[in-house]
């Protein structure tokens, strides 16, 4: 039984000009995340560990920007998203249900990894409200993934206890060692200071500056524990959001 899908049109891999557009979406999300947002998530899980660390970094901008509203710059990682679909080849994703077991059916013989990442993320772009929010934490805990991509990850995704205890009762003091930084933001109290305001932007640079660095440093392609590498991700990817959230 189908159960969410999507219909991307991606460029060529000889093109001179790397281009993805949308076709039809099928991205039900009816409590979170929903069938749409695990196919969402498993679109991540299966492609993401192709890209190299500089990418992967990128995707995590990239999603932050989309899930905000805001309006975004073309090209992203490379590839310029479009309406039109003349001269790309269609890609399909779907998400089924088989005698009480999810399958994931991807063409993964078609475009590259970045493309299909970038399918996934202008797709939950296309959603609003609560189910847009819905649709990018399940793409998140698709990147934390490292394993297969089957029930047990669909149980995965469904779990609404993200963190576990593995942040405790401090997450800010939790998440500026994990990404190694020793100054905290000023304080919402002095949030109308000039100079706070200076510090807080300061600080944000930091964050992105610190993501980026021990990002590329856990990348197995970097030296990182290939047996660690999606845990030290999954953590340093959470430390960002925390940090930045305040």
């Amino acid at each position: 039984m189908p159960l969410a899908s999507i219909e991307a049109y991606l460029s060529r891999p000889i093109a001179p000009t790397r281009r993805i557009a949308l076709g039809d979406l099928h991205l039900p999300i009816d409590t979170a995340p929903g069938s749409g947002g695990v196919l969402l998530a498993g679109i991540m899980a299966r492609f993401s560990r192709e890209l190299d660390a500089d990418t992967d970094e990128a995707l995590s901008v990239l999603l932050d920007l989309l899930e905000s509203g805001v309006r975004v710059a073309q090209p992203q990682l490379r590839h310029r998203m479009q309406v039109d679909r003349v001269g790309l080849m269609k890609a399909r994703y779907h998400l089924e249900s088989e005698d009480g077991r999810f399958r994931f059916r991807f063409d993964s013989r078609v475009g590259s990894a970045t493309q299909h990442v970038l399918a996934a993320a202008y797709a939950g772009a296309t959603l609003s409200g609560t189910d847009r929010a819905a649709a990018f934490a399940a793409m998140r805990k698709g990147l934390d993934w490292g394993g297969a991509v089957d029930d047990r990850f669909v149980r995965f995704v469904a779990d609404r206890r993200h963190l576990g205890a593995t942040v405790g009762s401090d997450p800010v003091g939790w998440a500026m060692t994990v990404l190694g930084i020793e100054r905290a933001a000023p304080s919402d109290s002095e949030s109308d200071d000039t100079g706070a305001a200076t510090a807080r932007e300061q600080f944000h640079i930091a964050i992105t500056g610190a993501f980026r660095r021990q990002l590329i440093a856990a990348h197995p392609d970097q030296g990182g524990d290939p047996e660690r590498a999606a845990d030290r991700i999954a953590d340093i990817r959470e430390a960002r959001r925390i940090l930045l959230s305040r």
